[in-house]
């Protein structure tokens, strides 16, 4: 009874040994590859998959996990990131630096992955070491400093050339630190500063001309509005006198004709006005202090004659 017990539990633990060698469940976006007796047999689908025990195996290869070479059947066809560590290259120009990529790949035919390159991690490592060592030795430093997309591009093509054969997509490759030497560094920083001087002593002196040319221009427009406004009262000015000049013509012919109006045809209104000009005139000369002379007309009877005239013009008012 117990022989027979102890028997049926070993049938039934194997049973379940062979049952789960026999069900193979695969995860989205992974894969297997099953040998079947040490030949290539089947690539599994993601789901429920039977095999042979004992006589189908999964083929393993080797994989990068936790920055560590290990060994594993399970493929993942995910798009994976290997960061490399930091190598030395030589620039076209004998330039050492130190330079380290991140690359994006992908597997995207598993047969290939396994049975075309025994150590996948370790091949695209180093062909990314070589093909990098080559493009940075083709460019100068300041080329190589400033083209980072450049160097990206080209390192993603020859990589992506190089590994197709191996089932391999790159998507891409990303530069992270280009890092030159102490000395370089140095004089790249005494050479940044020279630029920054130089810009701030340009900047300086284009203020300064800005400066310059602005007070000119309003020294010019200051000039210009001075030279308007005298313009303009000298305009004004002549505007007024001939106004004023207007203006009195205007009242001496009113005078005239109202001389004329009142001395009628008897009198001559010229001799009136003549009369008055020269009384006018001998009251400014008598009335100066240093005068000394009294100035009479040389022609006196007219004088007089003017004095008559004025003195009928009173007598007909």
């Amino acid at each position: 009874m117990g022989f027979l017990t102890t028997f049926l539990i070993v049938i039934v633990v194997l049973a379940i040994i062979v049952l789960k060698k026999t069900i193979v469940i695969i995860p989205q976006s992974e894969t297997k590859i099953i040998e079947r007796l040490g030949k290539y047999y089947q690539t599994l689908e993601p789901g429920i998959n039977v095999i042979i025990p004992f006589i189908d195996k999964a083929k393993d290869m080797v994989a990068m996990a936790r920055g560590r070479y290990v060994f594993t059947d399970r493929i993942d066809l995910r798009e994976q990131v290997y960061d490399f560590p930091s190598q030395n290259v030589i620039t076209k120009d004998n330039i050492q630096m130190e330079i380290n990529a991140l690359l994006y790949f992908q597997i995207v035919d598993p047969f290939k992955a396994v049975y075309e390159i025994s150590n996948l991690p370790n091949a695209i490592e180093k062909l990314t070491q070589t093909t990098l060592r080559n493009i940075i030795g083709e460019m100068e430093l300041d080329q190589t400093l400033t083209s980072r997309d450049t160097i990206n591009s080209k390192l993603r093509l020859v990589l992506d050339d190089a590994t197709n054969k191996w089932g391999i997509k790159v998507n891409r490759v990303e530069l992270q630190d280009i890092i030159p030497p102490a000395t370089v560094l140095q004089a790249m920083e005494k050479q940044m500063q020279a630029e920054r001087n130089k810009r701030a002593t340009i900047l300086t002196s284009e203020g300064e001309k800005q400066a310059v040319i602005l007070k000119s221009e309003a020294d010019k427009t200051a000039v210009i509005n001075r030279a308007e406004a005298a313009k303009q009262q000298q305009i004004l000015q002549a505007e007024g006198e001939a106004q004023a000049r207007i203006r009195k013509a205007e009242a001496e012919a009113v005078a005239i004709d109202k001389i004329t109006e009142a001395v009628g045809k008897s009198a001559n209104p010229a001799n009136y006005l003549l009369a008055q000009k020269y009384i006018q005139t001998l009251q400014d000369i008598a009335s100066g202090q240093d005068t000394k002379t009294v100035y009479l007309p040389y022609e006196a009877t007219n004088l007089m004659g003017s004095i008559g005239g004025i003195k009928d013009l009173f007598k007909s008012e």
